[in-house]
């Protein structure tokens, strides 16, 4: 029996749809029938009835999936506890960034605030705002640094969650300079010449920042993408080279910019002022987690 065999249960379930469910679950729907049919003979009976009008659990399913979710929340749980446990001793620190922070403003701020003598090991994962968020929520990290902004969304509940504002961030629309200086992609853009824009994807945090903001998404929605990443840097690479306009942190793009490689693109109305925020775990805690806490608030 495959644990993954209850947590497509547990989705199609939810869904009453093969296609929608495999989706969800990130596998081809042939593939996921075969799970949905191999766990039905591993329990012995059928768990959905399929029909033209689409999926229904069927009573035997029904009994069975309060039980599939205590067996994965218990499962869950020990887990966490268990490496909790093992943590105690060892004093790891696992933080998950988002790629702009993790190699501007990351090494400098940790300097500050750990005592590396007194610390076993430092776990830092670098990824997409929407990995970190997982992770996060997932209970393999003590804390997430990420940029913030009131307007926009994230997946972590404020009342659940505990965070701390760690810094500001200015989000710049930036392009390569023309050959008098001013930007090569001027924003809003000239008359028959739209400005390109050097877009973040939907896993992006910045992405969302910049979509949440109503000036720059209207600013955004009068011109051409030309390129989509989530990744800041790789954006930045793009607007040095002269394929567009891109919203950079202003940690990221600060040597460019005092080098004259990026100019600003628009007016300072098109500016976002943004925070630097630390999202603590509720779930992973451990010594080295709650010193670190600890120490923001006395700081």
């Amino acid at each position: 029996m495959d644990l993954d065999w209850l947590r497509d249960f547990l989705e199609l379930a939810e869904h009453r749809n093969f296609s929608r469910a495999a989706d969800a679950r990130h596998v081809s729907q042939p593939a996921f029938s075969r799970r949905i049919r191999a766990l039905e003979d591993w329990v012995g009976t059928p768990l959905f009835a399929r029909g033209p009008s689409g999926v229904t659990v069927t009573p035997a399913g029904r009994h069975l999936r309060p039980l599939v979710e205590g067996v994965l929340r218990d499962l869950d749980r020990a887990r966490r506890e268990t490496r909790d446990f093992g943590e105690r001793e060892m004093a790891t620190l696992s933080i998950a960034a988002t790629h702009a922070l993790s190699f501007t403003f990351f090494p400098g701020w940790i300097r500050r605030h750990v005592r590396f003598d007194d610390l076993g090991t430092l776990n830092l994962l670098s990824d997409s705002m929407e990995a970190c968020e997982q992770a996060m929520l997932g209970g393999e990290v003590h804390f997430l640094l990420c940029h913030h902004h009131a307007d926009a969304p994230t997946r972590l509940e404020p009342d659940r969650v505990e965070s701390a504002r760690v810094g500001d961030d200015l989000l710049v629309p930036l392009s390569a300079p023309g050959g008098d200086g001013r930007p090569a992609w001027p924003l809003p853009g000239a008359a028959g010449r739209p400005s390109r824009l050097l877009a973040y994807s939907p896993a992006s945090g910045l992405g969302r920042i910049v979509a949440g903001c109503p000036l720059t998404r209207d600013a955004a929605a009068h011109m051409e993408t030309g390129f989509t990443s989530h990744l800041a840097a790789t954006l930045l690479t793009m607007a040095r080279e002269g394929h567009g306009v891109a919203w950079l942190p202003r940690t990221l793009a600060q040597d460019d910019i005092a080098q004259g490689r990026l100019v600003r693109a628009g007016a300072e109305a098109f500016d976002i002022a943004i925070e630097i925020r630390l999202f603590r775990s509720p779930d992973c805690r451990n010594r080295a987690a709650d010193a670190l806490w600890c120490g923001l608030a006395d700081a």
